[in-house]
């Protein structure tokens, strides 16, 4: 049961719901963004905020096993590069 398959009639092109994800995406994405001064912050959530969306628009149009590999990608690029950063922190 894929969105590709049930949720759309036969004339329905799924790539304008994935184009509408990458806008909305985009503007939640900047919102976690700030920056004060020389130092800007939020940029692992923006960068996590766009894979999650990948991830649920690739479970979206059937393709579990993309999806299954990019989490365990991204969860491990995520948990190394926080223990790598942590003895620079100040």
């Amino acid at each position: 049961m894929s969105l590709q398959l049930y949720g759309f009639g036969p004339e329905a092109d799924p790539a304008r719901v994935a184009a509408q994800v990458v806008t909305g995406v985009g503007f939640l994405g900047a919102g976690t963004i700030l920056r004060t001064g020389a130092t800007v912050k939020g940029l692992t959530t923006a960068a996590s905020v766009w894979a999650v969306a990948a991830i649920g628009v690739a479970v979206g149009v059937g393709m579990y096993l993309m999806a299954v590999v990019s989490t365990f990608l991204g969860a491990g690029v995520l948990h190394f590069s926080s223990k790598a950063g942590s003895g620079n922190a100040r």
